[in-house]
């Protein structure tokens, strides 16, 4: 049962974001081999000002031992 939250800046129409998870869904069903009745997908907007605080403190910063996919900016940036 995947749930999969995306937090971007804010200024995406609700389009884009319902590609998003469109795309989103299938990447993870293509990657786990389950049905897309098991996978959720969130789109949190974030505020640009925001982002740091927010975002990368709170959810990238802490939660390093779990990136699968660090950023290039910041001080993870190789």
């Amino acid at each position: 049962m995947p749930h999969v939250v995306v937090k971007l800046y804010s200024g995406r129409s609700e389009q884009q974001k319902t590609r998003l998870a469109e795309e989103v869904t299938k990447a993870v069903n293509t990657a786990l081999s389950c049905g897309e009745d098991a996978i959720s997908i969130a789109v949190e907007d974030v505020q640009p000002e925001d982002w740091t605080k927010k975002v990368y403190e709170t959810d990238i910063m802490t939660s390093r031992d779990k990136l699968y996919k660090k950023p290039g900016y910041g001080a993870l940036a190789k």
